[in-house]
């Protein structure tokens, strides 16, 4: 099946393309972004593998669904387009970042500059209905997103997963912990950051230490 990903992505992924489950979903997908507005733009669902080819990816943050408001998806779990307030989330990550490196809070919440480190951040469902938060999840997405962990996991070594939550720690449950590092905590939303379950997690200082133990590039947060 023929889909636009990021070269390295797909030569991993093609015979995830022609499974039946993903043709099927490729057919939901169609149909809704033809009858409906969805989000993110067509040409922005696979933005995370694009930014972030296979081979250069480090770094894992799994998300649940994109943004559903308008304007603020754009391929990228937490991260929003360049003029789009910052949401609740992004605005506790940023300060995490700063109390734990000492990074100043950016102004835009677009986070296209982690991606292009080798940061995959990676929904757990790909697409959603305009202001319809989880309509297209249990459709193949989560099936989908499943496999590509599983071949960062089995194919690389060294890497770190950032699964914040409790969908994303199940999402991550099957990473092999002796080959990379797994680094869990609450969600970054208000009610679990403002009941003790974000703040001070200083996954960022130790996502860095650890790559650099393995002889790769820190993140510049």
């Amino acid at each position: 099946m023929e889909v636009s990903i990021e070269s390295n992505w797909k030569i991993k992924l093609n015979d995830e393309f022609e499974k039946p489950y993903f043709k099927e979903l490729v057919k939901f997908v169609k149909k809704e972004y033809a009858t409906t507005e969805c989000f993110p733009k067509a040409s922005n669902i696979f933005n995370a593998f694009d930014l972030s080819p296979f081979d250069k990816t480090k770094v894992i943050i799994i998300g649940q669904d994109p943004y559903h408001g308008y304007g603020q998806a754009h391929g990228l779990c937490f991260s929003v387009q360049p003029q789009v307030k910052v949401p609740p989330s992004l605005v506790n990550i940023f300060k995490e970042i700063k109390e734990d490196i000492g990074k100043p809070i950016p102004k835009t919440g677009n986070l296209e500059r982690w991606a292009e480190q080798g940061v995959l951040m990676l929904n757990a469902t790909l697409t959603v209905r305009a202001g319809q938060a989880g309509s297209h999840q249990k459709k193949g997405w989560e099936k989908f997103t499943d496999a590509v962990i599983q071949k960062l996991s089995d194919g690389k070594e060294g890497l770190v997963f950032l699964l914040w939550g409790g969908p994303a720690k199940k999402k991550g449950a099957k990473v092999d912990t002796s080959k990379h590092l797994v680094l869990t905590c609450g969600h970054p939303s208000p009610l679990a950051a403002n009941r003790g379950h974000w703040f001070g997690n200083r996954h960022f200082s130790k996502t860095n230490e650890y790559l650099l133990s393995h002889g790769k590039e820190p993140i510049e947060w």
